[in-house]
Order: C-alpha cells, then sequence, then structure tokens
C-alpha cells in the first residue's frame, strides 16, 4: 500500500472515512475484495505471501499498512508484513495492545506504516521510528515516510481530501455516485512533485519523481486497486477499484454490518 488518507472522529455516524491506493508490482498475484474463508476478515488477498494490505471485521476492526521506503535497507525478513494486518483483524486484542506486542518484534519485517483500529479507538505505529500512539480525532495521511514527516505528496492529497471531499461527503443529500466519482478522481491524480521538493529515500531521483504521485504507473510497477472506506452507522461500506490489467476500472462494492457493541 502507498498511500492512505482517512478522517478519524470527525464526521457525524461516520466514524471512520478512508481512501487508499495500493501500489506494487503489477506480476504480483493477489485477489480482489472479498469475506476470506474460515476468517473473519474482509479484504484483498495478496496470493505470493499471504496476509494483506487493508482489512475490516464484522467486530469494527480495521487496519491498513504502508511500506516505508528506505533504499539503504538491502536486508532481508523473515515474515511479510501483510501478516501485520490479518493477525490483527484475527485477535481480539486493542489496538494499543496489539500495537505494543508488535514492538517487541518489529525489527522481524521490512520498514512500515500500519494504522489499525475498531469502533472506538484507532492506533498508529512505525518500525522505523515512530511508537505505538492512540490517534486524536483528525484528518491523517501517510505515505511511504514517517507520518510526520512533510511530503509533497501526502500534503497534496491531504489538501485534497480535507477540501475538495470531506465537504462533499458532510453535505447529507450527495449523490452516492458523486462520492465515488469524487474519490477517483482524487486518488488517481497523476501530478508529479518538482524536484526540488521531492524526499531522499536513497532511491534514484528519476525513480524517486516516478512515485511521487498519488496514482504511480511505470512498465512494471503502480497502482494497482484504489479504495473508498467507511465505518457508516453499524455498516462498513467498501468500493474497491482494480487499476491495472485486464479488470482495470472494476469496481468491487461491499456492505458488511456491524455486529460488535
Amino acid at each position: 500500500m502507498c498511500i492512505v488518507a482517512f478522517a478519524w472522529q470527525v464526521l457525524e455516524d461516520t466514524p471512520l472515512c478512508l481512501i487508499s491506493n495500493r501500489d506494487e508490482f503489477y506480476q504480483r498475484p493477489s485477489a480482489a475484495l472479498k469475506q476470506w474463508d474460515a476468517s473473519p476478515i474482509l479484504a484483498g488477498q495478496d496470493l505470493q505471501s499471504g496476509g494483506t494490505w487493508m482489512g475490516v471485521t464484522k467486530a469494527g476492526r480495521w487496519a491498513i499498512i504502508t511500506n516505508f521506503r528506505d533504499g539503504a535497507d538491502k536486508n532481508e525478513y523473515p515474515t511479510s508484513r501483510g501478516h501485520l494486518i490479518q493477525a490483527f483483524l484475527e485477535s481480539d486484542q486493542t489496538p494499543i495492545r496489539f500495537a505494543q506486542a508488535l514492538e517487541q518484534r518489529q525489527c522481524d519485517y521490512a520498514g512500515f506504516n500500519l494504522f489499525m483500529g475498531n469502533q472506538h479507538q484507532a492506533v498508529y505505529m512505525s518500525n522505523r521510528g515512530e511508537a505505538p500512539q492512540v490517534l486524536a480525532k483528525g484528518v491523517y495521511v501517510a505515505s511511504n515516510g514517517l507520518m510526520t514527516e512533510h511530503w509533497e505528496k501526502t500534503r497534496h492529497l491531504r489538501k485534497r481530501f480535507s477540501q475538495e471531499f470531506l465537504p462533499m461527503l458532510q453535505q447529507a443529500h450527495t449523490p452516492e455516485g458523486d462520492l465515488e466519482s469524487a474519490v477517483w478522481d482524487i486518488l488517481e491524480d497523476e501530478r508529479k512533485v518538482i524536484p526540488d521538493l521531492l524526499p531522499n529515500t536513497g532511491i534514484h531521483a528519476e525513480m524517486e519523481e516516478l512515485l511521487s504521485s498519488t496514482f504511480i504507473q511505470s512498465p512494471v510497477y503502480g497502482t494497482r486497486c484504489s479504495n473508498f472506506l467507511r465505518m457508516k452507522g453499524r455498516q462498513w461500506l467498501w468500493q474497491e477499484k482494480s487499476q491495472q490489467g485486464t479488470t482495470q476500472g472494476e469496481v468491487v462494492s461491499v456492505r458488511l454490518d456491524i455486529t460488535s457493541p
């Protein structure tokens, strides 16, 4: 997962509103959004290493992960970051307790930013410099650096999400189709960051520029799917749009009742 923006406890009757893009190599096999067999998880699935990049459950649990980009890190890690989402969603620990336990073994994983929560608590942590922390209500944006780092890429998404989209969502009678169109327009933004404003993550400048847009396209790597997720009342509402391959543009829409108190 490359970039995510979400509003936590900002909107009345919508504790969580989240949009995101998943970026990955095109050849890496994955399954679209679905209910997993013998599991409470609703999510897409990485068919190479297992796990997922983003998911929810009927119990009101949710989680999403982005990679932390560090071109100087040449280490190999024994476990896939995608299993962190699965482990949290299948557990019954509170988000902060799960994060604190994970902190003790975070070096087993390549760099990540992890957001996870339930209906009442949201938590962020990164194994590259951010200890677990409970999030206050507000708007949060992260890409492939720490959430506290200033990247022009995340600044641009925050502006569009906060100033263009959230006001639409606050209008009670905005048609669902208009909301989805606005989300896809924001997530399909191919605006590149000028070289002077690019972060230095240890990769070549040309690649840094390629990865600086919200929506990424290249011959072998890019945005694979876009997501619009809401916890609205007692339901999950999730639209996942395929962005690569023969199913490009196909949208999977799922409603899932939340059954926990």
